[in-house]
């Protein structure tokens, strides 16, 4: 096995720069970078691979920070009929194929990913590193309450639905059962706690302006996380939902398309990240053949404009993310929907926000961090998580929605796992 690899005659993008370095040589040795310098500098290890840039470019790893490995390849009922053998190889595939499109680290943002990520980590499955945060807790009728009517029976003994048995959410209504649905997902590997805490488009029972768990339940869940070293994040699109959430203590939004200025004004003013995704009603947008669904999804996608120009005005925390669901083909337009982004930002602060920026959000879990190490830069000492780009994407973003042709090698933790450049 080769010891280290030698990427000779690259110009990097470092994650922070706005512009392309000069040609450099970039060792990797124990799953670190090792050196940077002067193509002209020490020769490799002997031992090690060799890999000829040939002037490409070399950049971090691609982030996504709103994931849902186990719910991108089927349908929603698809899902809920599933075994769990056969969610559980859909999942890898979806890993897989993640990885083959440069993405080298996601934090999931609830499903039963736990067996997934330690497959992938001792080497078993191909995949990108995992920020779990298990099952999502929601409240009865929230929005991860996919249970039918007939299934709620007050009083009743029923066994759980699902969406719950299959370890993609927790049902959980006062102070002590989101407590005990907080410590299970911890127990389980949680490196961040996710709770709904409003309305959303795909659930049937909560329109987008219903605001979700009390400021004491919401409390009681940041104290649980904060007490494990880590913290809460929250699915919500409104003031009301948001501010509630900021009061009791959550340290990150997720979505908030319908934000007002007053409200992006406190979540920076409280240090709160803001994970947003570019929904728009466009290709991407898996129209929902419900209509009471297609008017929430609307409702949403209108105020997505607004929300970053009020990010950019405010200088928000801001991460960015995908929330591909129950779609396969949304799934492969991963890269295409980080592309996007140039609509609101220049191709180098949408490369930093997928790169060195989603890396500081996934350290906020910090004691429950499972991959201790810089990630998201080229600099010595950071972890090897590399992409070998043909081309410029700081002047050619479109390069991102193309990883099968532009992305040459594709390296995690110091691996090759692939590289079609021709052989010497």
């Amino acid at each position: 096995m080769s010891t280290s690899t030698h990427f000779r005659d690259v110009r990097l993008f470092d994650g922070t720069s706005d512009s392309l370095s000069g040609t450099h040589d970039v060792v990797v040795a124990e799953g670190r970078i090792t050196r940077i310098g002067p193509i002209d500098g020490p020769s490799p290890d002997e031992t090690g691979e060799v890999i000829d840039g040939g002037g490409r470019t070399l950049m971090p790893g691609l982030i996504d920070c709103h994931v849902h490995i186990m719910f991108g390849m089927l349908s929603l009922p698809e899902l809920l009929a599933a075994d769990p053998t056969y969610l559980g190889i859909a999942g890898a595939t979806s890993a897989e194929a993640m990885l083959m499109r440069g993405f080298t680290s996601i934090r999931d943002c609830g499903g039963p990913a736990f067996g997934l990520k330690r497959a992938i980590d001792h080497g078993m499955v191909v995949g990108p590193r995992i920020w779990p945060s298990g099952a999502f807790i929601s409240q009865t009728s929230g929005h991860g309450d996919f249970r039918s009517v007939a299934e709620v029976i007050p009083g009743s003994c029923s066994h759980p639905s699902t969406t719950e048995t299959l370890g993609g959410a927790v049902i959980a209504d006062g102070v002590p059962e989101v407590l005990r649905g907080v410590r299970q997902q911890l127990m389980k590997g949680a490196t961040q706690i996710k709770l709904m805490a409003g309305g959303g488009v795909n659930s049937s029972y909560d329109p987008l302006d219903v605001t979700e768990y009390s400021e004491d339940e919401l409390r009681a869940a940041v104290s649980v996380a904060e007490d494990w070293g880590t913290y809460v994040l929250v699915h919500a699109f409104t003031p009301r939902a948001v501010q509630r959430a900021i009061r009791a203590g959550v340290r990150c939004i997720d979505h908030g398309h319908l934000l007002d200025e007053e409200t992006v004004a406190l979540m920076v003013e409280h240090d709160v990240w803001w994970s947003m995704q570019p929904f728009l009603d466009d290709e991407f947008s898996n129209k929902n053949p419900d209509p009471v669904k297609r008017a929430k999804q609307l409702a949403m996608t209108n105020g997505t404009d607004t929300a970053y120009e009020l990010a950019k005005k405010h200088g928000a925390k801001l991460a960015w993310g995908t929330d591909a669901l129950f779609d396969p083909a949304l799934a492969k337009a991963q890269g295409a929907q980080l592309a996007k982004m140039t609509r609101w930002f220049s191709a180098a602060e949408t490369l930093r926000m997928a790169t060195s920026t989603n890396a500081q959000l996934l350290a906020l879990s910090r004691e429950r961090n499972p991959y201790p190490g810089r990630l998201g830069v080229v600099e010595v000492g950071a972890l090897a998580d590399l992409l070998l780009v043909d081309g410029d994407p700081l002047t050619d973003i479109s390069l991102i929605a193309r990883p099968d042709e532009a992305f040459r090698v594709i390296m995690k933790d110091g691996i090759v796992y692939k590289n079609t450049l021709p052989k010497p």
